[in-house]
């Protein structure tokens, strides 16, 4: 009964001794993941498509008192649509304890996708310039060295791959809009 309760008191102590140690530190470091679910329409010049999608990503950034600065990696997958996006990010925090709000924009490429339509033509994404959008809120769990955000986005991507035909040519645009999980872990 009394080794339980030793192990208990230790691991609660280096759990509050690791967020202690990091309270001064005007900086941090963090990595993360998302997963979010959303909405994505191509426009095209004669045609709007829309479908639901889903989002699965990665990020590194640092967390400073009053900006967030990141690099990410996000994969949106759609019905018939696929493709990659890299980009940075920075962001406002709005000043606050336990829940944090924030908003933030960013720039980067959609690359390495293919849109696949009912017509059964591949249309590949090579690379093309990105914009986003974020509102969120971050929830700091005390004592841990990790923090959840609850966010929404929109990403827009301006001829995303062009379309040659015989007449004309085509370069729809792509917007995502979706709704987005992050946990970071704070180093």
């Amino acid at each position: 009964m009394k080794i339980k309760s030793i192990s208990l008191i230790s691991v609660l102590t280096l759990l509050a001794g690791t967020a202690s140690a990091n309270a001064g530190v005007m900086a941090d470091l963090y990595v993360g993941g998302m997963v979010g679910a959303g909405g994505q329409t191509l426009f095209t010049s004669n045609d709007n498509k829309t479908d639901s999608s889903m989002i699965f990503g990665a990020n590194l950034g640092i967390d400073i008192p009053l900006f967030r600065l990141e690099a990410e990696y996000n994969y949106l997958k759609a019905a018939d649509l696929h493709t990659n996006t890299g980009m940075l990010n920075a962001m406002f925090k709005v000043p606050s304890t336990l829940i944090q709000p924030y908003f933030g924009a960013g720039v980067g490429l959609a690359f390495s996708g293919k849109h696949t339509p009912i017509t059964n033509v591949e249309y590949k994404i090579d690379s093309a310039t990105a914009y986003q959008a974020m509102l969120g809120a971050t929830i700091d769990i005390l004592a841990l060295p990790i923090k959840f955000d609850i966010e929404g986005r929109a990403l827009y991507v301006p001829n995303i791959y062009k379309v040659e035909t015989a007449d004309i040519n085509v370069t729809p645009d792509l917007l995502q809009y979706d709704v987005r999980l992050k946990v970071r872990f704070i180093f």
